[in-house]
């Protein structure tokens, strides 16, 4: 009896990996893995950088600053509605 309800959640395990992986074709995954092994090998490749120039390293810092702006400010809708129901 424990050996068939192994062998059923061996197949549910299986199912559930070919689930995981069902939507990708065998060209999305060798595209993955292709992109995976370049990102790994190219910066070991590649000369570095320069450092950017200081206004670009604020573009970011300004971006959050507008969205914690626009976070925080009140809404110019209608305050509180409550309705109450009869």
């Amino acid at each position: 009896m424990t050996r068939i309800l192994t062998i059923a959640r061996l197949k549910e395990s299986n199912c559930k990996m070919a689930k995981c992986f069902g939507s990708f074709g065998v060209g999305g995954l060798l595209l993955l893995a292709a992109l995976t092994a370049s990102m790994l090998v190219l910066p070991l490749m590649l000369p570095p950088l320069p450092p950017p120039p200081l206004l670009l390293l604020f573009f970011p810092v300004g971006i959050m600053a507008a969205l914690m702006f626009l976070a925080f400010s009140p809404a110019e809708g209608v305050g509180n509605v409550v309705v109450h129901t009869v």
